[in-house]
This record gives structure tokens, C-alpha cells and sequence, in this order.
């Protein structure tokens, strides 16, 4: 699981690639710290590269939304394969995030 984080056009970009696992969550989300420290800036969460997710990387997702969105941050979603959003579907996830 490889995890990048850049500013994109005033906007913190995490671009997600591999398989985002139990095994994996621990090294992700310290590697998505940063995240939690944006203030009036847009969050966006790249899963293009992103082939699964289980319920402990959902958990990350969420925390960041929880984090940030008090700080007048938006978070987006983008390249969610079918399967991912099916995940997002059945786990209600659909509804928190904004997707793009």
C-alpha cells in the first residue's frame, strides 16, 4: 500500500494505491496525518490506483472527515472503481463523503 500526499492547485491531494487492509491501515493512516491538519482547505482522496478496502481503511476515511470538515474543510472522493463503490454503498459511506 503506497500512500502520497501532495498539494494540487491549493488542495491536499492523497493518492491511495495498492490494497488498503487490516494489515495496511496502521502505516496508512500515519502516513494521512497530515491530513487532519488542514484548515480552510479542500481534502481530496484519490482512490484511482486503490484496488480494496476494508472496514479499518474505511475507518481512516472517516476519521479524516471528522477531523477536518469542523475546519471548514470539504472532503472529496474520486476514482472509485465499481467495487469500492459498492462498499461505500452498503456501508453508508456514500452519504458522508462528496464525490467527484
Amino acid at each position: 500500500m503506497n500512500t502520497t500526499i501532495k498539494e494540487i492547485n491549493g488542495n491536499k491531494v492523497a493518492m491511495l494505491e495498492g490494497r488498503l487492509d487490516t494489515a495496511a491501515s496502521p502505516e496508512t493512516e500515519k502516513a494521512m496525518q497530515p491530513l487532519n491538519d488542514c484548515e480552510n482547505q479542500d481534502i481530496i482522496i484519490d482512490c484511482s490506483k486503490l484496488e480494496y478496502i476494508s472496514s479499518s481503511g474505511l475507518r481512516i476515511f472517516l476519521s479524516v472527515l471528522k477531523n477536518v470538515k469542523p475546519k471548514g474543510c470539504h472532503v472529496y472522493i474520486s476514482g472509485l472503481n465499481d467495487d469500492l463503490r459498492q462498499v461505500f454503498a452498503m456501508t453508508g459511506f456514500i452519504n458522508l463523503f462528496e464525490f467527484i
